[in-house]
């Protein structure tokens, strides 16, 4: 690889204002759309925490996989990621409020701002969804039709009935009533210098064979009082607004969405993958059968790619 090549396959990591909270966006490849003839975008919206250097391998992986020919970008959720320098978590409290931008509506409503922004209109999409992001896709399809979206991949997505999941029983009391308790236990952590924090985080991560180490400084980022209270505000509203799977949006754009479930993903059970499977049996619905866990990222960001690029391959091809 030349170093021009090596200099296209570094990412970029900027920060913005995005109603009103900040916001943080990992982009390979083309840093502004505005003026160039980029004709697809993949666009991640990560899980919850939604902190795009989660992503970094996943992302990386793809924009390779494709002659570097379309660009890469992950947009953070809102108050996610901590203010660098001289910005604050909050640009317009007034706003922020209004818009309740942290809580879940309010993070679909960030994402289309984003793309309203950010994307040209006439760029085609190909979204990628993690966990929650897969409900805030679909979310976004319906309250956007106009959007130019190719495809849509779901990979493990939490779209329904989160609270009586075998892991949402656990979290919902966590979430609902008792996160508070953590902040304390959180501020203590966030005084450690980063390099204790960076070891601490490898410690805890030392069982998982096949960890991605480009993943830790994402989860020491996390040591953050205002990210974890943003997260788990978040989360308290997934598990009392993410219910019924949304059939009408899902028939609506079927040809154009990618689900896949988890064999033993304690956030989605199985028994979700099958009943989706019965009720859109034309639909491209599958089922894990190599053992990643929900989350991914921490030591399957290339395999999960690599499927990816596989599944697109073919839509792909003429673009």
């Amino acid at each position: 690889m030349g170093e021009a090549e090596k200099e296209m396959d570094k990412p970029n990591v900027e920060h913005i204002y995005c109603c009103g909270a900040i916001t943080e966006v990992l982009k390979f490849g083309a840093r502004d759309l505005h003026g160039i003839s980029a004709r697809l975008l993949f666009l991640v919206i990560p899980g919850n925490p939604g902190v795009v250097g989660f992503y970094k391998t996943f992302m990386q992986t793809l924009y390779q996989a494709f002659g570097q020919r379309h660009p890469v970008w992950a947009v953070s959720h809102a108050g996610h990621c901590n203010p660098p320098g001289a910005m604050d978590m909050i640009e317009d409290p007034s706003v922020t409020e209004a818009r309740d931008v942290f809580g879940l509506d309010g993070q679909i409503e960030h994402k289309l701002a984003f793309l309203l922004k950010h994307v040209p209109r006439e760029t085609r999409l190909v979204l990628l969804g993690h966990s929650i992001g897969c409900y805030i896709i679909l979310d976004m399809m319906k309250r956007d039709p106009g959007l130019k979206v190719l495809k849509s991949v779901l990979l493990f997505p939490t779209i329904e009935r989160m609270a009586v999941t075998p892991q949402g029983k656990v979290m919902t009391p966590v979430l609902c009533h008792l996160r508070y308790a953590t902040y304390v236990p959180i501020f203590l952590l966030s005084l450690l210098p980063e390099r204790l924090k960076a070891c601490a985080v490898r410690w805890v991560m030392r069982g998982l064979r096949s960890f991605d180490h480009a993943t830790v400084p994402a989860t020491v980022s996390l040591i953050s009082v205002d990210s974890v209270a943003n997260a788990m505000y978040m989360g308290s509203q997934e598990m009392r607004m993410v219910l019924e799977r949304d059939d009408a949006t899902i028939q609506q754009n079927l040809n154009k969405l990618v689900f896949y479930y988890g064999a033993t993903d304690h956030w989605c059970p199985v028994q979700y993958y099958h009943d989706i499977k019965r009720d859109f049996p034309t639909g491209d619905i599958r089922l894990c059968e190599n053992g990643l866990r929900h989350a991914f990222v921490l030591d399957a960001g290339k395999r999960m790619a690599d499927m990816v690029t596989e599944w697109l391959r073919c839509d792909l091809k003429e673009l």
